[in-house]
């Protein structure tokens, strides 16, 4: 049987976290054997935005927790008690006498938004004036660069030419994921949450968008720190080496089971994708029943929006990172589905 550790008196839970963060980051450099890499990497003009983003990246997250823990204990307040519903103004920060209820935008909003203007121009001005733009000699066929990687901004979609054929990689995910993006807001038959941060009454779109969120961040970082010269894997803080090949041999799924012939690996693959999007289904559906709350949002789902989520859901969210690990165990799987017009 489980016990749980108690919580030394005085010590507030951010405190532990801190010291938990600073113990987790001591450990991982222990591992750095190459500090002049790492450096030298984090500090081109290039990947100054990643280093930076990583940790804005860390604190809006959890900002947005933090608001929404708040926003969860206000309605479960107002659940409480119907009367105070009535009444209450459903803000977290509560009003106090002599303040007033309604603020005109100017100059309230717009004297903050000018300070935020003039804050983001400074600071661009500092940068520009401590870092040089990232320009170089005009292109030469004749010497490339290595490695050679696209802006930060496009880096998830270089890393995705790894696992995935390059039209699939540079075409059909992108779409997907822009469509998708756009598709979401009309599939959501949830209509609370709007307007305010709350895990409570969005569990299921928030962790969803999260996972995403957090996937599409870990390619750009994979890009940026760990693809080293030859678009080889190496640990960051690990030297690169400009001589190293790679003797891992890509399988497709099919050699393992020793399918020859094209139609046995046209229809062993669909198989294979088939049965994945079957368990995907099962999975996502398993989420969206899991409570009272969630099965009453399915119950308002019509089955056009609920097919299409799934679609996105499982094309996106979980057909990525399986590849990506399938890719990167130690059974270097390439293709799961091998046909003469497209491979997956």
């Amino acid at each position: 049987m489980a016990m749980a550790i108690p919580r030394p008196r005085g010590v507030s839970r951010k405190w532990v976290y801190l010291i938990a963060g600073v113990v987790l980051l001591g450990v991982l450099m222990l591992f750095v054997e190459d500090w002049h890499q790492l450096w030298k990497i984090s500090s081109t003009p290039d990947n100054v935005p990643i280093v930076a983003m990583i940790p804005l990246v860390v604190f809006f997250t959890w900002l947005g927790v933090k608001q929404m823990k708040e926003n969860d204990r206000l309605i479960d307040q107002l659940e409480a008690d119907p009367q105070a519903a009535k009444t209450s103004h459903r803000k977290t920060a509560p009003w106090r006498p002599g303040w007033a209820r309604e603020l005109h935008v100017w100059p309230y909003l717009v004297r903050v938004e000018f300070l935020a203007a003039v804050i983001v121009t400074l600071i661009l001005f500092v940068w520009s004036i401590t870092l040089n733009a990232p320009l170089e000699e005009p292109a030469n066929p004749n010497l490339t660069m290595n490695p050679s990687k696209a802006p930060w901004y496009f880096l998830g979609l270089q890393e995705m030419l790894v696992y995935f054929d390059p039209w699939i990689a540079g075409v059909v995910m992108p779409s997907l994921l822009l469509v998708g993006l756009m598709v979401f807001p009309y599939v959501d038959s949830n209509p609370l949450g709007n307007g305010y941060y709350t895990w409570k009454q969005r569990k299921f779109a928030v962790g969803m968008f999260m996972w995403g969120w957090f996937m599409w961040i870990i390619l750009i970082i994979i890009g940026t720190f760990i693809r080293g010269p030859g678009w080889i894997w190496f640990w960051p803080g690990q030297t690169w080496d400009h001589n190293a090949v790679v003797y891992d041999r890509n399988i497709d799924l099919h050699e393992y089971l020793g399918i020859s012939g094209m139609m046995g690996k046209m229809i062993f693959g669909g198989i294979v994708v088939g049965t994945f999007y079957l368990l995907g289904g099962l999975f996502f559906h398993w989420l969206m029943t899991r409570n009272a709350f969630e099965k009453k949002i399915l119950a308002r789902t019509s089955i056009l929006q609920y097919l299409t989520f799934q679609f996105f859901a499982i094309t996106v969210l979980l057909a990525l990172p399986a590849k990506l690990i399938l890719r990167l165990s130690p059974l270097h799987i390439k293709y799961v589905w091998v046909t003469p017009w497209f491979n997956i």
